[in-house]
């Protein structure tokens, strides 16, 4: 009964986070007609900030969080800044089911990474769950047709940026905390935007761009109340994901959680259809069936 009772509680955290990190996507769509992708990863970064030392002083920590493996925490800040740009350049330009959709690749780059990182062996049924998972990526994305949009390709490295991430997170576990890396990780943020910004000011907008163009190279703007107020919130909604989904692995197993991480499609495809009437083209919701497949059929194996 006690495991049961954890297993439920694990599940419920999972969900929790889900639909809170929803919010940050919705909030992006809302108001990333307005301004530059800099310029709301600059404000989200300083709202975060106090709450990665809050979450450090709940580990029973003191002062500011320090590591040995700078160079690793150095470069999973630079991969993670490069993953959450190219994912919010993709939601500029695709519909949230899309987007979530193509998400469900990152099993499939993982384990991809796995093996040309950490020389890991795959089995054959392994490959051919890729390659299952792999059409239902194209069958999302489209290459080649005249419907192909230019943000598949910024969430498709969006992916394969986290995919880096999640390898670069093993190697880390074992000496850093989860605080301490957001800590680095935030720092790297805010001298990403310092770096980047001036080479993306010097390029300027240009007219009939493309969306996700068009938000990274966007002249900055004074933010409104509202809108600054959407661009702090996403700090507190970042830290209230990273704690419900870190509770939600620490009281049940991953074998049992990570399945419900799927869920995040039927949210996601749910805000579309209500604010911006998205409905789902069955390329997508066929393509999201054959990654969904795939991936657990990978976390069903790893299981084993």
């Amino acid at each position: 009964m006690r495991i049961t009772n954890s297993n439920v509680k694990g599940v419920g955290f999972l969900l929790l986070a889900i639909l809170i990190g929803s919010l940050q996507s919705v909030a992006v769509k809302w108001i990333g007609g307005n301004y530059s992708v800099l310029e709301i990863v600059l404000v989200r970064t300083v709202s975060a900030l106090p709450f990665v030392l809050l979450f450090f002083r709940l580990e029973g920590r003191k002062g500011l969080p320090t590591t040995q493996q700078h160079t690793l925490e150095y470069v999973r800040g630079v991969v993670l800044f490069l993953s959450y740009t190219t994912y919010m350049m993709g939601l500029a330009a695709l519909p949230l089911a899309d987007v979530e959709a193509i998400r469900f690749s990152g099993p499939l780059m993982i384990t991809i990474l796995s093996v040309a990182i950490l020389e890991e062996k795959v089995e054959l049924r392994r490959w051919i769950a890729l390659l299952v998972g792999f059409m239902g990526v194209l069958l999302i994305v489209k290459p080649g047709a005249t419907t192909f949009n230019l943000g598949s390709l910024f969430i498709l490295l969006s992916v394969f940026f986290y995919a880096l991430i999640a390898i670069i997170t093993r190697k880390l576990q074992a000496s850093d905390s989860s605080a301490t890396m957001a800590y680095y990780s935030s720092l790297i943020y805010f001298g990403a935007v310092c770096v980047v910004s001036p080479a993306a000011a010097a390029i300027g907008e240009t007219p009939n761009a493309h969306p996700s163009l068009a938000f990274l190279f966007r002249t900055w703007s004074m933010p409104t109340l509202l809108d600054v107020s959407f661009m702090f919130g996403m700090g507190l909604v970042w830290a209230g994901w990273m704690y419900f989904m870190s509770r939600a692995y620490s009281v049940a197993p991953a074998s049992v959680v990570a399945p419900f991480e799927y869920a995040s499609l039927p949210i996601n495809m749910a805000w579309g259809v209500v604010i911006w009437r998205d409905i789902p083209t069955w390329n997508t919701l066929s393509g999201a069936f054959l990654t969904l497949l795939s991936g657990l059929y990978l976390l069903y194996h790893g299981r084993r």
